[in-house]
């Protein structure tokens, strides 16, 4: 019985040891979502602003990305998307304009539980008569008092990889600068190990699982992964969660969490 016993112990010495050794400073986490919109509509053809703020909602993030982000357009009913948004998930928005388009503006928004001590609005190179593209960044504290910057953006959607290798050059050229550590998500409309991934990834570490990911788009069949977040210095950052939130109505992306802590230096 007595060895029974101390058996006993140094097991529970050892899961404590183990369990604290992991243990997450909750002031640190980051629960990050990255959610192409579809400019307010929906797959049933609708448009239903509260069914997107719900899938914002229930995923309780603290930074969101928004891409096809309308801001005053006919199709959108001339609403302000992000605006909308912010106010029906008490988040705090941020809308960068990419181009002109059908009587208003169209471009990425954030949104935010904590409030921006800068912001920025990156355009990013793009060839002929194709759209325009943006980077849209906040930098921001978290309640740890740690200071972090996040970027959302929407590389282009043409089948030939020429705009997203000049955007994602762009992209690398100006956040790997950033005094802080810095978060990048969005839809880029590329494949893991595309070519544009592969240039963001010798910057930037991706998220996911490279081996086991789910997809994202189209949201009725999924065929592709395009949805990403990524983070920047990789040992800033350490990945606790993802998880693809497969709501096939809301729009034809899933929504993308991940939840990240900040590391120590």
């Amino acid at each position: 019985m007595k060895l029974n016993f101390k058996l006993i112990i140094i097991v529970l010495v050892l899961t404590n040891t183990s369990w604290s050794q992991t243990q997450v400073d909750s002031t640190k986490i980051v629960r990050v979502l990255t959610f192409n919109i579809l400019h307010g509509a929906t797959t049933k053809g609708d448009f239903n602003l509260d069914l997107i703020a719900n899938v914002i909602k229930d995923a309780n993030p603290d930074y969101v990305a928004l891409q096809e982000v309308d801001f005053k357009t006919n199709r959108a009913k001339k609403y302000d998307l992000v605006t909308e948004l912010g106010w029906r998930t008490k988040l705090s928005p941020l809308f960068g304009k990419a181009m002109n388009y059908d009587g208003g503006e169209y471009g990425e928004g954030i949104l935010s539980k904590t409030s921006f001590l800068n912001s920025r609005r990156v355009a990013l190179p793009y060839y002929d008569d194709h759209e325009p593209r943006a980077a849209l960044e906040i930098t921001t504290v978290l309640k740890s008092k740690d200071t972090i910057s996040f970027v959302g953006t929407h590389l282009d959607h043409l089948t030939n990889d020429k705009d997203r290798v000049a955007q994602v050059k762009k992209i690398n050229e100006v956040f790997s600068k950033n005094k802080y550590p810095t978060i990048l998500a969005g839809d880029f409309n590329a494949e893991p190990n595309s070519t544009p991934i592969n240039i963001l990834e010798e910057i930037w570490t991706t998220a996911y699982d490279k081996d086991n990911y789910d997809l994202t788009y189209p949201s009725d069949k999924p065929t592709v992964k395009i949805d990403y977040v990524l983070f920047y210095p990789k040992n800033r950052w350490r990945v606790l969660e993802t998880k693809v939130i497969k709501n096939t109505i809301a729009s034809d992306h899933f929504a993308y969490l991940v939840v990240l802590e900040l590391l120590d230096k």
